[in-house]
This record gives C-alpha cells, sequence and structure tokens, in this order.
C-alpha cells in the first residue's frame, strides 16, 4: 500500500467567491464591510465585491424584482476583533442573538471556547460572526 494514499492532494479546492443576492448591493456590501472592519472593492459588472482577505470574495448581487432567499454566512473573525465588531452592531441599532433562530436579542454564545453572534444583514440574511471554529472542523 502507498503511504500517498491519505495525503491530502497537492491542490486544494477553495471557495474563491460566492454571489450574494441583495435588494440594494451598495447598501448590504457596505453593512457587511463595516461590521467585519473590511472595504468595498470596486465594482466588477454587475458584482460589487467585500473582498474576506483569505482568499474569498463576497460578490454582492442586485435582485431587485423578485423575493431574496435568505441564506447563511458565517465569518470566521479574530478574537481580538469580536468586541469591535458587536460595538459597530450596537453603534448602528442593529440587534443580534446568541442563536441562529434569533431569539435572544443582545446576547452571545460560547461555542467550543469561542464567542459567537448572529445578526441579520439589510437583504435579510443570516449573518454570523464567531472566534472558534466548529469543533471538528
Amino acid at each position: 500500500m502507498s503511504h500517498h494514499q491519505h495525503q491530502p492532494p497537492t491542490t486544494a479546492v477553495q471557495l474563491n467567491h460566492t454571489a450574494v443576492y441583495a435588494t440594494d448591493r451598495q447598501l448590504s456590501a457596505e453593512f457587511i464591510a463595516e461590521i467585519l472592519g473590511l472595504e468595498v472593492s470596486a465594482p466588477l459588472g454587475p458584482f460589487l465585491p467585500v473582498d474576506l482577505g483569505n482568499g474569498v470574495t463576497l460578490d454582492y448581487y442586485e435582485k431587485r424584482d423578485e423575493p431574496i432567499q435568505s441564506q447563511h454566512y458565517a465569518f470566521l473573525v479574530p478574537d481580538d476583533q469580536f468586541d469591535a465588531m458587536i460595538a459597530r452592531l450596537k453603534a448602528i441599532a442593529v440587534t443580534y442573538y446568541a442563536n441562529p433562530d434569533h431569539t435572544d436579542p443582545g446576547q452571545i454564545n460560547r461555542l467550543f471556547g469561542g464567542r459567537g453572534a448572529y445578526f441579520a444583514d439589510p437583504a435579510g440574511h443570516n449573518m454570523e460572526i464567531m472566534t472558534r471554529p466548529y469543533a471538528g472542523r
């Protein structure tokens, strides 16, 4: 049996970008960039990108004529930036929650030894910030 069978492939697959639907791409892109401490990039055709800095870009795409299906986006954030993100949510009066069902306003969770919170973006997507990945990942 070869020793190379259980090695990960040399070219690992990575998520590069994903389209995020918004009723107002500028509003949604600026919202998440503000909360996460990032910047909105120059438009790329119909897309308004927010570069997360780890090789993944959120490409905000405007859909005005149909309802937007709420999606879930979870961001692994540095522990030392978590409090600032919560403060920015408070500053613009966006309620955050400890759970994805949004039943416990103003609370954070302490899953897997870290801290986390959920909040809605302007298009109704369920955003999550967390300082530790889920156990086993």
